[in-house]
């Protein structure tokens, strides 16, 4: 385990100078425009503080700052939801990850669940020991977050009726059916509820699957405001959808057009 290493009078003023004026991680880019060094130059001098542990490199030209407690930097553990944002913006933390955040499920997730609008090569990432899930949404789908600060630095996360609404619209983000099933149950019976923006939200995102599924899930709880069904059942597009598509689904919801997995369809 590498021990903090000394720096010099020159170095500590421009890390410092850094430190004082950047997010929780920084680019060498941002390093360099900042300090007036030359982007090549800049990534050799931030090399050498990594070596001499005063910066963690989280990826590839990107590094955020060893804390003064830390007798390594081997025992520092990153927030990964600070690393998500900063790398991955403009983007929002969504799916079971925002569940989380707003107490929609008991569930922990070791992987954070993250939306965006940009081309990510990697749609599951291992950044240093977190792993992340990318989803690259169209930007019309991007809408519907609430900040939340950590450390000095602002998150985005998908809100309450957001969360349900990326879920029914994937629900790779809720972990599968079962999963959707028991955070869309939470957020009925929460404050947090708003079947108004439940059913906006839901024709904004140009996808007929949603309704198919929040009618039969809806109708399932229980709900019955019939003029909030009726206008999930105008909404229905032609053919058949699956509840959750990564799961065998013989049994067919003729009124909703949904195949449902057996076991859920008698809960």
């Amino acid at each position: 385990m590498k021990n903090l290493a000394g720096i010099e009078g020159n170095t500590r003023t421009r890390l410092t100078e850094i430190l004082r004026n950047s997010k929780p991680v920084f680019t060498v880019n941002e390093a360099s425009e900042l300090l007036g060094i030359p982007p090549k130059a800049m990534a050799k001098m931030m090399a050498r503080w990594v070596e001499q542990g005063w910066l963690i490199r989280v990826r590839r030209g990107a590094y955020m700052p060893v804390p003064q407690e830390a007798r390594s930097p081997n025992d520092v553990s990153e927030d990964p939801k600070i690393v998500a944002a900063r790398l991955f913006d403009p983007c929002y933390l969504g799916g079971w990850t925002a569940a989380e955040q707003w107490g929609l499920t008991e569930q922990i997730f070791r992987t954070i669940v993250v939306l965006t609008p940009r081309k990510i090569n990697s749609r599951r990432p291992k950044i240093r020991s977190s792993q992340f899930l990318i989803k690259t949404i169209p930007q019309g789908q991007f809408f519907g977050m609430k900040t939340v600060w950590r450390d000095n630095m602002r998150i985005n996360f998908s809100d309450p009726t957001k969360t349900v609404v990326d879920m029914l619209n994937d629900p790779t983000l809720s972990a599968g059916a079962r999963n959707l099933w028991d955070v869309l149950k939470a957020y009925l019976s929460s404050n947090e509820r708003n079947i108004s923006s439940l059913f906006d939200y839901s024709k904004r995102m140009n996808n007929g699957a949603i309704f198919k599924r929040l009618g039969y899930l809806l109708e399932k709880y229980g709900l019955n405001d019939e003029i909030t069904m009726q206008k999930v059942r105008k909404n229905l597009t032609a053919g058949n959808a699956r509840l959750d598509p990564a799961m065998p689904s013989e049994k067919l919801i003729t009124r909703w057009r949904l195949f449902v997995p057996q076991d859920l369809g008698k809960a």
